[in-house]
Order: C-alpha cells, then structure tokens, then sequence
C-alpha cells in the first residue's frame, strides 16, 4: 500500500481528513511515527501534516502559557517563561530528537516514553481539541491521557498553568544510559506550599502505568504535611499505590515498584543524584 502524505494549511481541514479516514495520522515531529513506519505498520496509509503557523506558536500570560502542539522540545527550551519545563524536555531524546520531537506527539507516546506528558500531568495542564468541523474542545490532560487512543480530532495546543513559584515544580528522570536514555521511570512534582504545608499537590509518574497517572494516594498523604522527612513519610509508604508497571529490556515491574520510593523522596527532599 502506498503512503500518502497531505498537507493542510489550517488545523480544521486536517482534523477533518483524520476524522474521515481512520488509516490517516497526523505528522507532526515523527520521532515515534516514522519509526513505526519503517518497522513495518501497515495500519498507515496516510501521514496528514498542517502548516498552520499557530500549531507551532508559544503565547505567554501572566498565569498560564499556550504551548502549540507542534512546539519542539528545542523551542521550550530557548523559552525563559518556560524555564519550570526545561529539566522535562532537556531529557527527551538527544539533539536530533528534541529538534523534531513536539509537544503534541509526546501526549500521545506509549510508556516508557511521554516525559513531558508526565510533567504537564503533574501541571494540571488542559489539552485543547480541534475537532472535524470545526468545533474546539478543552480536555483536562489527566482525562485526555486515559482516552487518547480513542480521541477523535486534532490535538491544537496545550495550555499550563505557571507553578507557584520556581522551586514548587521538580522532575525527575531514572535512565539507565544518560543523558538521553529511555526512562525507567520519571516523577513530576507540583509542590506549592501555604503557611509552610503543602497545599494542592499534584504528583505524576511516567513508565509506571501504559499513560502517564497521577499519584493520588501520595497527593493526599502530602497534603498539609511539611515538606521534610518526618512530612513525607506517610507518602513514600504509599508511593507504588495505583501503579501498573511493564516489564520490558529496560527493568522488571518489580524493578519499578522497588526503586520509585527512593527516587520520590529524593525528589520532595530536593536531593540530588
């Protein structure tokens, strides 16, 4: 079958063509597409691009920032206003990659990839859909991740709430090989603190489930607690709760489960290493 490769030059007429043809997927970097396309996926006959300049564009506010999908991880790394994203996307891939990978296709990465989903979970970010004809949806991220292999549409933008003050967002990679390995795990922390106690606490895990999942039973034993050793204790024995890990070339689930309490609490100790 031979492969066709449309372009578009708005976002809508793409998300059109990917409604009406279910062979059809969008190109947006290819660091994950064409692999599967050179390894033989024959469910592709269609690659559906947009030069839509707003797929790319970066629209900075006072509270919240709008990510294009198709923003590279090299374009959030030259954006100071996104300096609380860096340690997330300086760790995807090597140069090459984060000159292609885009934002967008990261939402959309099977475990043990999606590092920055990860991070954008712990964000409580919201994903904005272009749907076939036009209609435009927001979907908070935690519900996008648990649906997308049935989404419908074209994933537009993603919008992201500033953190509360620089050192109250932290991420944490556990590769292997670095400084660009594919993650044995990864943990987002959202951390802000009110009268000295954590207060609305968002904490996520990559390559602990198939999509990255919010770490519920950690949130509600941080919340109100300080954030010191005897604060995050209660956490950290409940750390594995909720977690479905993969056994793959790269570490057993058991693997997984036995190392995430020593990195978690790293991570909420701003330990190093």
């Amino acid at each position: 079958m031979a492969l066709q490769v449309k372009s578009f030059g708005s976002m809508s007429e793409a998300a059109a063509v990917l409604a009406s043809d279910r062979t059809a997927r969008f190109m947006s970097g290819g660091t994950l597409l064409m692999r599967a396309i050179n390894e033989g996926d024959t469910s592709i006959s269609m690659l559906v691009r947009s030069t839509d300049a707003a797929y790319r564009q970066i629209g900075v506010e006072s509270a919240r920032i709008e990510i294009g999908a198709g923003a590279r991880m090299v374009d959030i790394l030259a954006n100071r206003d996104l300096a609380f994203l860096h340690p997330a996307a300086r760790i995807v891939g090597g140069p090459a990659v984060r000159a292609m990978a885009t934002v967008g296709g990261n939402l959309f990465a099977a475990a043990p990839y999606g590092d920055l989903a990860t991070a954008l979970l712990a964000l409580d970010a919201i994903v904005n859909v272009q749907g076939a004809y036009g209609g435009a949806q927001q979907v908070p991220i935690d519900q996008f991740l648990q649906g997308r292999d049935r989404a419908t549409g074209l994933v537009t933008s993603v919008m992201v709430p500033r953190p509360a003050s620089p050192d109250a967002f932290r991420f944490r990679k556990v590769s292997r090989v670095k400084p660009k390995g594919v993650s044995v795990l990864s943990i987002a922390a959202h951390l802000p603190l009110a009268g000295g106690r954590l207060s609305n606490v968002r904490i996520a895990y990559g390559a602990m489930a198939p999509t990255p999942i919010r770490a519920r039973a950690v949130e509600r034993a941080l919340e109100g607690r300080s954030l010191d050793a005897a604060g995050i204790a209660p956490a950290l024995a409940a750390a594995t709760e909720g977690t479905n890990p993969a056994t793959d070339a790269l570490a057993t689930a058991w693997y997984r489960r036995e190392v995430l309490p020593v990195h978690l609490r790293r991570l909420l100790l701003g330990e190093k290493g």
